[in-house]
């Protein structure tokens, strides 16, 4: 037991010789983390309605009804600008659409006379032709409203002629007033109902920034371990080590408990950042922290295995850095699965990395408790014991 935990506190020294090396096991993951973490929390509560600039030349009470329209609409997000600096934010892509809603648009409707707005559209754009939709939607959405006052004034008309313009005003507006209440209060033609959730899931950007960032920084150290055992063998150091009465099981075993040890420290630093600093709740304490174990336990015996197969130091990071960072895009540590085709969302199942996040989306996001996430666990442990024999059999000192 001496001779392991000499071996593993040999290993740490090595690693920690350079103070630099505290920038990749905590300062850069706590950056990365509040970088991604924010990003993912933007992107979850930003605004996915399409930008329409409105130019609003009339200013009248049926212009301003046309741009609530729109906005209750729930499609389109108006934007009320002046002429130039709407044209300016079209001309620079910030909308798909500019309505102008021409001076004189209410006087010509309460007169009858058809108006014309004026739309401009991005060219070959899918926003541009779903603005125009909905912006048609809403103007005819006005337009019944100003027909049936329109058809209540001439009937009024025809019974009893009004006595003066200011009284067939009056009479206009509280009949466009009376029509725009009904159509409001109409029933929907059309309903959708949704199933009813049990429990509601809420996407948490800085869970799955923190938890993504957390597995990548400490998967790439642990593939390294690989870049240590063939730094040894190759300069000599291993096979005067297993000279002495140090066995071949005894260099491993420190090898592993000193990386793996590490790994634990460092994923007990960024859980307890994320929950002190980004509010991130991540679920029973003792499910987490077995999600980490079997995680690093997996990642530092890929990286024994890695090391049985690579011939140098510079090979070996290079190897570490490339599988961290592709094993992190396909296992949803840097956006979800659900942006993955549904084939590849089953595929990615294939690397444990996966599973731990999957995991721990599970514990934090959903609410689910230790015995839910132990399929996951059970396959990381496997895929440790498998890693671990493919290593050791093709374990070598020279």
């Amino acid at each position: 037991m001496n001779r392991i935990l000499n071996i593993a506190r040999k290993d740490t020294l090595l690693r920690f010789a350079s103070p630099s090396e505290l920038l990749f096991f905590i300062v850069l993951p706590v950056i990365f983390t509040m970088v991604v973490s924010n990003f993912a929390s933007g992107q979850a509560n930003s605004d996915n309605r399409i930008a329409v600039l409105v130019v609003n030349q009339d200013g009248g009470a049926l212009s301003q009804d046309l741009v609530q329209v729109l906005t209750d609409g729930g499609s389109v997000r108006p934007e009320t600008l002046d002429a130039a600096a709407a044209a300016a934010q079209f001309d620079d892509g910030d909308a798909p659409a500019l309505l102008t809603i021409p001076a004189g648009f209410e006087a010509s409707l309460r007169a009858g006379q058809p108006v014309d707005l004026d739309l401009q559209l991005e060219p070959t754009s899918v926003n541009g032709m779903a603005a125009q939709q909905a912006i048609e939607a809403a103007a005819a959405q006005v337009s019944r409203a100003l027909s049936a006052a329109d058809s209540s004034v001439a009937a009024a008309e025809q019974l009893r002629p009004f006595d003066d313009a200011s009284q067939r005003t009056a009479y206009f507006d509280a009949s466009l007033a009376a029509a725009q209440n009904l159509l409001a209060a109409a029933p929907e033609r059309m309903v959708a109902v949704a199933a009813v959730q049990e429990q509601r899931e809420e996407y948490s950007g800085a869970l799955q920034g923190s938890a993504g960032q957390m597995l990548v920084w400490v998967f790439i150290p642990l593939l390294g371990t690989s870049g240590m055992m063939v730094s040894e063998r190759v300069t000599g150091t291993l096979k005067r080590l297993l000279t002495t009465p140090t066995s071949t099981s005894t260099y491993l075993l420190g090898t592993v408990v000193g990386q793996y040890s590490l790994s634990i420290v460092q994923m007990l630093l960024l859980v307890g950042f994320g929950a002190l600093v980004l509010n991130i709740r991540w679920g029973p304490p003792a499910a987490v922290l077995g999600v980490l174990m079997a995680f690093g336990l997996s990642s530092v015996a890929m990286g024994v295995m890695l090391g049985a197969f690579v011939k140098s130091e510079n090979q070996a990071n290079g190897l570490s850095i490339m599988l961290g960072m592709v094993f992190g895009m396909m296992s949803g540590s840097f956006w979800p699965l659900e942006f993955f085709p549904p084939v590849m969302q089953k595929i990615v199942f294939v690397i444990p990395m996966t599973w731990a996040m999957q995991a721990l989306t599970d514990l934090g996001t959903r609410g689910r408790d230790f015995g839910a996430i132990l399929p996951a666990i059970g396959y990381m442990l496997a895929s440790a014991v498998l890693f671990f024999l493919v290593g050791v059999k093709r374990f070598r000192y020279e």
